[in-house]
This record gives structure tokens, C-alpha cells and sequence, in this order.
């Protein structure tokens, strides 16, 4: 199923060398070639697989009238695409990304980046998919206390992986490390796809993921709890933290998935675009293979995602203060 389901999105990104750059096309005909989206991520983890549902329908008239065109560029947990992206990106609305927050935000916060929130231009919001922690099946561990246990029985040789560096995963880390006063290795991937091999193969002993990633993979897992404030329909046996009594642990590192254009872009194709993609998330055939994946769905205006970026961008900047983290 889950293969089918990979090769067929796959046809919306089948090319992975970026859309030719055209000269800026008026608004009335835009866009009038296909659009590249930018994914931060490894092939076939939650953000490329839903990156790619959310774009299957872009060809219809009723939306972009044109293909979107997937290009993955994975690398320092995000940093190395969004560097790209603002640095090198065209400014003619053909070029856009898939933005990834809290991870985004918490990196221009902690490192000299070209990216924030405010050289992001937000169209829209597809999806909020939490953090789960998880141990491979045949793990000896079988509880979040269990777990604990072992790290404070064996100092500094508890191993945690998780998508890069300052994404949801790492945050989540953070928080259970400070909320346990325990020593936590966190080992960074490329992304939730080689983090998930690596807790398969016990290359690590357990791993923060998306829950998307986890529900496809849970005959293989052991879903320990979720970061969230509450319990998931995906997932309605799994636990939160905060019902473990691990209350420091909540949803700060929810991972929030949506589309952005660079800074710079004419506001007129903003405005445009920023009509249509939310248009396009809710496109039932979008709906139902988001469902089909475990993919949490939450989709957003530009406006609802403008004020949850400033909301985040205060939320996080105390969360890495006190998590006594310091700004390189």
C-alpha cells in the first residue's frame, strides 16, 4: 500500500532538477509554468510524502492551472534548503517551500540564517503532525519510565535521533532531558526517514519522529508516547507525556507544515497564490490520501499562519532561554 501510495505521488515530482526561471509572467497569468516546491527533507519521510499529496491537485484549473515540480534538498535539518531557498530562489512565485515549524523558527533564532519569519511569505498551512517517541519492536524497552530508568542507571548512554538539529524531535529531547534531569545523547539525521532506519537497525536506542512516520511503521515500533497536549485519533492508545506525569513535555514541538514564497515576491501573486492553497489542502482527493497516511491535517489561512509565526517566534525564543540553550 504504502509503496503504491509513494510511486503514484511521485508523479507530481518526477523531475528533480528545479523549473526553468521564467521572466515574471503579469498576474492575470500566473502562474503560466509549472512551480517548483523546495522540500527540506529526504524522499519519502512525512514532509516529502505530504508535500507531495498536497500538490496533486495544483494542476486542476480551479488552482494553479499548472504541475508542481518536487525537489528535495535535505541537509542540516532543513537549514541547508532554506538557505538556499532565500539566497538563490527566484522572486517570480514559481519557485516555493515547504516550511517546517517549529524547526525553521528555532533555527534562525539559535544561527545566523537567511531565513525567519519575516523573509518567509506564508500561502498557507496543510498540516500539524506531533512528535512520538519510539524504540524499535524487539527493544527490551517498554515505557517512557522504563527508558528513564535506563539513562539515569547508565549516565550519558541514553542515544536519541530525531530529523536535524533545532527541529520539533531535537526540542522534544530538550524538554524530556531537562524535564527528567537526565543526561540525553541526541544524535541528528538528515531527516525523518534515515532517523527511522537507524532506530529499526538499533543503530540508537530510541528516537523522536513524526507521528505520521510512526502510524505507517507501528508493526515495526513501539510508540511510546506522543508530545502533544492531547491524545491523536491516529493513535488512540498512545499516551501523552503530560499523562505520564511528564508535564514539561508538551506540544512546543509539534511539527506545523505549510507553503511559503520568499520575501520579495509581488504582493498581487501572494495574494493569489495564498487563495488557492488552501483551496487546493482541502481538495478531497488531498483529504483522503492525507488520511490514508496518518497525516495529521490542519489547514490555515495566510493570515491565521502570519499570527501563529509571531505567536511561535515569541513561544520558542523563551522556550530555548530556558532550556538554557545559547545562540551561536
Amino acid at each position: 500500500m504504502k509503496s503504491r501510495l509513494l510511486s503514484a505521488l511521485c508523479l507530481c515530482g518526477m523531475l528533480f532538477g528545479a523549473a526553468p526561471q521564467t521572466e515574471a509572467a503579469p498576474v492575470d497569468d500566473y502562474p503560466a509554468s509549472p512551480l517548483t516546491l523546495i522540500v527540506a527533507y529526504s524522499p519519502g519521510g512525512a514532509t516529502d510524502l505530504q508535500a507531495r499529496i498536497s500538490c496533486m491537485t495544483a494542476q486542476k484549473k480551479e488552482f494553479f492551472g499548472q504541475p508542481f515540480v518536487v525537489v528535495n534538498k535535505a541537509g542540516a535539518g532543513g537549514l541547508t534548503a532554506w538557505n538556499w531557498f532565500m539566497d538563490r530562489g527566484s522572486r517570480d512565485g514559481l519557485p516555493i517551500t515547504a516550511y517546517n515549524m517549529p524547526h525553521f523558527i528555532c533555527q534562525s533564532i539559535v544561527y545566523n540564517t537567511k531565513y525567519s519569519i519575516d523573509t518567509f511569505e506564508p500561502l498557507g498551512n496543510w498540516g500539524s503532525d506531533p512528535a512520538v517517541l519510539v524504540v524499535a519492536k524487539d527493544s527490551p524497552i517498554n515505557s517512557v519510565d522504563e527508558l528513564i530508568k535506563f539513562a539515569k542507571e547508565n549516565p550519558g548512554k541514553l542515544t536519541i535521533n530525531g530529523a536535524g538539529l533545532y527541529v520539533g524531535h531535537h526540542i522534544a529531547t530538550l524538554q524530556l532531558q531537562k524535564e527528567t534531569g537526565t543526561k540525553i545523547t541526541y544524535i541528528p539525521e538528515k531527516g525523518g526517514t534515515d532517523a527511522m532506519q537507524n532506530i529499526l537497525s538499533g543503530k540508537v536506542l530510541a528516537g523522536f519522529n513524526n507521528l505520521s512516520d510512526a502510524g505507517r511503521a507501528q508493526d515495526r515500533l513501539k510508540i511510546l508516547a506522543i508530545a502533544d497536549v492531547k491524545r491523536h485519533e491516529y493513535l488512540p492508545n498512545v499516551p501523552t507525556f503530560m499523562e505520564l506525569g511528564y508535564k514539561g513535555v508538551d506540544d512546543a514541538s509539534v511539527n506545523f507544515r505549510g507553503y511559503a514564497m520568499p520575501k520579495g515576491v509581488d504582493p498581487a501573486i501572494i495574494e493569489k497564490a495564498s487563495k488557492i492553497v488552501p483551496a487546493m489542502f482541502n481538495d478531497p482527493e488531498v483529504v483522503k490520501r492525507m488520511n490514508d497516511s496518518y497525516s495529521p491535517r490542519l489547514v490555515l489561512s495566510r493570515d491565521e499562519v502570519l499570527k501563529m509565526f509571531k505567536a511561535k517566534q515569541v513561544a520558542l525564543e523563551e522556550l530555548l532561554k530556558d532550556l538554557k540553550q545559547e545562540k551561536k
